[in-house]
């Protein structure tokens, strides 16, 4: 009778493993084409208006997510990397890479209303609750510029000791960031612009996307080789590691469904990984996206991923200044792929 019990107790268990997998599964669900040429980078899903902002190169495309379809742009964002929205101020804020400058818009309008100044070729971007900061990171500074979000006025700058890449805050008033060639992250004070914690990122190569768990104190960056490192900001130290695909440039957290995920363009992967949890973490799946998809936003409204990419063709010649040219985008075939359960 024991042994009755307890294989059903099993099976019961196997079941119910198997169900809450199945309960996952990301699929593709639409493909919303979009006709403006250029490359990409980040993307923001703002879940208050069903509004994506699609970073385009030298504009910013807005996609109205109820009809598919494009809203309106933002333009003169030269070397555009990404969007930050700031709701209660009703304003946007985009990180423009070539001129070093930020573009600040209106949220309602789309309408560019000024423009502040940062250091040497802004990348990610971020808006801080607490203070009412924006933050960009500067891959040629090799710092973090901090404006003032109602004014536009830059308040100051934060020294990190390498090449930032993505960013994120715990609501509490601290920014954490990977920075990419000492493989660290390096968490700052928002308000003082002081440095107050730093750690190695043991076994991870080049941290570019990050997403954190506010909850339970987790950061997760996505690495070049292949895993995605889950850090214990408290303790200042990595955890465990998970393995994803090739080509990781985004990570995201959904903490109502407690699903980690990283999009992976080497392979044209979604790799969602469950926190059973904090510090344990398994992959349920390896979505299937497409190729070049390595950029991402959640909606954490309708926990739904949006990735972005395109068809191409062969890469031009290789020159001295680009020995390793990337592909050649086919004109007309870039789109946005949105995934779901």
């Amino acid at each position: 009778m024991k042994k009755l019990a307890l294989f059903a107790a099993m099976i019961t268990a196997l079941t119910f493993v198997a169900n809450l997998q199945a309960a996952v599964r990301y699929h593709v669900v639409r493909t919303i084409p979009l006709t403006d040429e250029g490359g990409w980078d980040y993307l923001t899903a703002d879940s208050a208006t069903d509004r994506l902002f699609v970073s385009r190169g030298d504009h910013v495309t807005v996609v109205n997510l109820k009809d598919g379809k494009a809203a309106g742009e933002i333009p003169k964002t030269e070397g555009v990397h990404g969007i930050a929205i700031a709701r209660g101020l009703k304003r946007g804020f985009v990180s423009c890479g070539r001129t070093s400058t930020v573009t600040i818009f209106d949220l309602d309008s789309l309408k560019v209303i000024g423009e502040a100044k940062t250091d040497d070729r802004p990348d990610a971007i971020m808006f801080e609750p607490v203070t009412a900061r924006v933050f960009t990171f500067n891959a040629g500074g090799k710092n973090s510029s901090a404006i003032d979000a109602g004014t536009g006025k830059v308040v100051g700058s934060v020294p990190l000791g390498g090449k930032p890449e993505f960013a994120v805050a715990d609501g509490a008033g601290r920014v954490y960031v990977n920075i990419e060639d000492t493989s660290e992250i390096a968490g700052f004070d928002a308000k003082t612009l002081q440095v107050v914690k730093r750690w190695k990122l043991e076994g991870c190569e080049e941290p570019s996307g990050l997403a954190i768990d506010r909850k339970n104190h987790r950061l997760f960056s996505g690495c070049r080789n292949k895993v995605v490192a889950v850090s214990d900001l408290d303790a200042g130290r990595v955890v465990t590691m998970v393995p994803i695909g090739p080509g990781v440039d985004a990570n995201a957290f959904d903490p109502a469904e407690k699903l980690v995920f990283s999009s992976n363009g080497g392979d044209g992967s979604l790799t969602v990984i469950r926190e059973v949890s904090p510090d344990k973490y398994e992959v349920v799946e390896n979505a299937t996206t497409e190729r070049g998809a390595r950029t991402m936003a959640l909606d954490e409204k309708t926990h739904h991923v949006f990735v972005v990419t395109a068809k191409f063709g062969p890469p031009p010649a290789a020159t001295a200044e680009r020995p390793h040219p990337w592909p050649t985008i086919l004109p007309g075939s870039f789109h946005v792929l949105e995934l779901a359960p």
